[in-house]
């Protein structure tokens, strides 16, 4: 089941519904002790800092309103990319007794649908759009469309590093606001 939402006014609105919905129906379905944000992206790249943004935001946040039971990885001090990834899914199958994961991360598309988030539950593939090994990740995945996915590694890396740091910021607002209204109620 994936939903794409539009960059526009209404997102907040749409997209904390639909985090909400899928974390309740979750939780009825499992017992969930922990909610963990793997927040995927290194922040020397332009395109790929999607993901820490939204980490080091809700970080923030959580703090602010004292929300506990929810652990976020990847921020933009401490990020988590495709070359830490592993140890970081280790460190989460050793602390957390049966976490729900929620995996957030940038991605390359067809070019009508830049600037969408996709909110998708199950799990997220990384390293797709620079053709690495394929690692999955994830209960249910938030992306941001950043950019033309050319379907060559080379052009994408390059696709990533040319992208509007303001389009970036945008997105990560309203995804990371979006999770913190889901979770004040």
């Amino acid at each position: 089941m994936e939903e794409m939402i539009k960059n526009n006014v209404d997102l907040n609105y749409d997209s904390t519904i639909k985090i909400k919905r899928y974390i309740k129906n979750k939780k009825k379905q499992n017992h969930i002790y922990e909610i963990i944000f793997v927040c995927i992206g290194t922040d020397r790249i332009i395109g790929d800092a999607f993901g820490p943004l939204v980490g080091t935001s809700l970080q923030k946040e959580l703090e602010k309103y004292n929300i506990s039971n929810i652990n976020v990885y990847g921020t933009l001090e401490n990020n988590v990319s495709y070359t830490n990834i592993n140890k970081i899914v280790q460190l989460i199958e050793e602390r957390y007794k049966n976490p729900y994961i929620i995996t957030i991360d940038s991605a390359l598309a067809n070019k009508e649908f830049i600037g969408k988030i996709i909110v998708n539950e199950g799990k997220i593939q990384l390293g797709k759009g620079l053709s690495k090994n394929k690692i999955e990740l994830g209960d249910l995945s938030i992306r941001a469309i950043v950019g033309k996915d050319s379907k060559m590694p080379k052009y994408n890396f390059y696709n990533l590093q040319n992208i509007s740091l303001n389009t970036i910021m945008k997105m990560s607002d309203t995804v990371s606001n979006s999770i913190i209204e889901a979770f004040k109620n």
